[in-house]
């Protein structure tokens, strides 16, 4: 199988994480639109030009897709400058002239991999009740909602460390006086520190850290009052959360006129001058794929998503049936009939690091065939959960993830259910994953366990694949 398995880390889209964004100085540039480079060399220029013969509702989607990639970190304004230039060059990654210019692919798979991390997010424009501001909510992240004593509106994260108040100003406040009070040095908090201040005539910006967290204040002054929003987190959580911050900002609108716009489209077939992507049915209609990792001589865990249904099963060609689930996991284990025995792997017992470069093992449709395969991979985290960006399909879910040493580190339970291809290459996505420990949880409940793996240097892919490729298997449900 090791030879067989081919590997996809030349052809994935080199775009950095969904829900990690790139080390930068905090949100400075949110507050204002981008200027042009006094001097701005031959290329910037024309690439500028080029952008700018845009519609304006293009041009901000380009930008839009450009936070969500963690690629961009100012304001949605439409205009080009040097912010813009080199976001699209980062894109781009060396796999063409760093010209500034999106092609119809490129700019493909920037929509795709942007709607990836909205989804991923849970992010949805809504219009609040109770302040009358239309502001963008990551629901995902950001699951617990609830109304404030002070009139607002608040949305906080499941473990709490993540905490966005929507708030209107009591009569008599001025921008002013809440912009002072909001940089006042507080003796009895020595700790908290304002890292960016901008005070507008009708609008201001406070950025600051406390001794264990980030927050981020906009507050806007209208004919109705005054109205804003503020959002406060964990340091720990500055990779994750900082470009939803960015997000936040841009989709923020005080006193909004008119219904709410659809959810930012990033629908590839809409891209102007753009050509069709390919869609590729990967499962005939009575079946539907997963893949499994060997836990012993005849057990194998999977994903529950990839055999919920099912009326029959297969495992590397051999019949199987369902020893046992585990909702709270979304892990399965199934009973393998026949053959030899199977070949399990050592586990690795620390929890996946943020960033942390991943190898993932899974089956894909090759001319009608499910062939075996290597994809990159990134952990990152979804509020709470673990999760890894990779370019999965469908048919990949219970897809075992290793480390770079090639020890096990987790399984992904998410089903992946995006079949776009855009030039032949999947889009990256973030999906959640059981780790190590919850998969050693699991199997502990029917009476196993995976040994523990030696701690070594780090491998290549291919040696990756060529140390774990014996252990993971297709899995077929048939419908």
């Amino acid at each position: 199988m090791a030879n067989a398995i081919r590997t996809r880390f030349g052809r994935a889209v080199g775009l950095r994480l969904a829900l990690a964004a790139p080390a930068f100085a905090f949100l400075p540039s949110m507050a204002l639109a981008q200027t042009p480079a006094p001097a701005p060399n031959p290329q910037l220029a024309a690439a500028q030009a080029s952008f700018e013969a845009l519609p304006e509702a293009e041009r901000k989607a380009i930008q839009t897709d450009l936070i969500w990639a963690g690629l961009f970190n100012a304001a949605v304004s439409g205009s080009y400058g040097p912010l813009t230039f080199r976001a699209i060059n980062a894109l781009k990654a060396g796999r063409g002239e760093p010209n500034g210019v999106l092609s119809p692919a490129e700019r493909a798979a920037l929509a795709q991999t942007a709607r990836g991390a909205r989804e991923a997010a849970g992010f949805r424009l809504i219009d609040d009740a109770r302040t009358g501001m239309r502001i963008g909510i990551p629901e995902k992240v950001l699951p617990k909602r609830e109304a404030t004593p002070t009139g607002g509106s608040r949305w906080q994260s499941a473990d709490g460390k993540v905490t966005l108040d929507a708030t209107t100003s009591p009569p008599g406040e001025t921008l002013d006086s809440v912009f002072e009070k909001a940089t006042l040095v507080n003796p009895n908090n020595p700790g908290r520190k304002i890292t960016y201040k901008l005070l507008r005539p009708d609008f201001f910006v406070v950025t600051g850290e406390t001794a264990t967290g980030k927050f981020y204040r906009r507050l806007a002054s209208g004919p109705q009052g005054l109205r804003g929003f503020s959002i406060g987190y964990d340091k720990t959580l500055s990779a994750s959360v900082d470009k939803l911050v960015i997000a936040i900002a841009g989709s923020f609108e005080p006193f909004p006129t008119g219904p709410a716009p659809a959810s930012p489209a990033s629908a590839i077939a809409s891209v102007a001058g753009s050509s069709s992507p390919v869609v590729r049915p990967v499962a005939a209609p009575t079946e539907r794929y997963g893949v499994g990792l060997v836990i012993s001589d005849k057990v194998v865990a999977t994903a529950a998503s990839a055999i919920d249904g099912c009326r029959s099963l297969r495992v590397g060609g051999r019949p199987a049936r369902l020893r046992a689930k585990d909702d709270a996991s979304g892990l399965a284990l199934l009973d393998v009939d026949g053959g030899p025995a199977l070949t399990a792997l050592g586990s690795r017992s620390e929890a996946l690091g943020e960033r942390e470069n991943l190898v993932l093992v899974a089956f894909g449709d090759d001319a009608g065939k499910r062939a075996a395969l290597a994809l990159p991979g990134q952990a990152v985290r979804i509020g709470a959960t673990a999760a890894v960006f990779a370019p999965l399909q469908p048919g990949q879910a219970g897809s075992p993830v290793f480390d770079r040493q090639g020890r096990l580190a987790g399984l992904v339970t998410a089903n992946p259910s995006d079949k776009i291809l855009i030039a032949g290459v999947a889009p990256q996505r973030a999906y959640a994953v059981a780790d190590a420990a919850a998969l050693q949880a699991v199997i502990a409940k029917a009476g196993l366990s995976l040994p523990a793996a030696v701690a070594g240097g780090e491998l290549s892919t291919g040696r990756v694949v060529e140390k774990v490729g014996k252990s993971v298997l297709p899995v077929v449900c048939g419908l």
